[in-house]
């Protein structure tokens, strides 16, 4: 099997209006305790959703979050064992490297994003 998709995040200028916003419309809970990086997100204004899989397992974990200067953006994040090796790789296969490998305090993992061949944004996440 290859690498799973373990996160995902929407970003934007407004977090808290689109953490309203999805709360509404999905149901989903934040956690906005955690910090995230500030490559990826203002840090006080980023909203985690772990605890919306339900008692099945069903869905992966997320996050709602960005600030001014943070252009919208969904991206899909894909746990890897080494985010440097996997961004290394992307490049070598004609992507570009975006962001990273960045610590996340809050979460203790390393993440990274690349763009693939066709200018699609793609996230690494794995250990530190």
């Amino acid at each position: 099997m290859g690498q799973p998709l373990v996160h995902f995040e929407i970003i934007g200028a407004e977090p808290e209006q689109l953490r309203g916003y999805y709360g509404s419309l999905f149901g989903w809970e934040f956690d906005t305790n955690a910090p995230v990086s500030p490559a990826v997100s203002e840090p006080t204004r980023y909203g985690f959703t772990d605890r919306n899989q339900g008692s099945d397992e069903i869905g992966i974990p997320g996050g709602v979050g960005g600030g001014a200067g943070y252009a919208s953006r969904v991206i899909i994040y894909i746990g890897v064992p080494d985010v440097e090796a996997a961004l290394a790789k992307a490049e070598r296969l004609g992507g570009t490297r975006v962001m990273g490998p960045e610590n996340n305090p809050g979460k203790g993992i390393v993440v990274g994003h690349f763009k693939d061949p066709q200018g699609n944004l793609v996230g690494v996440a794995g250990p530190r």
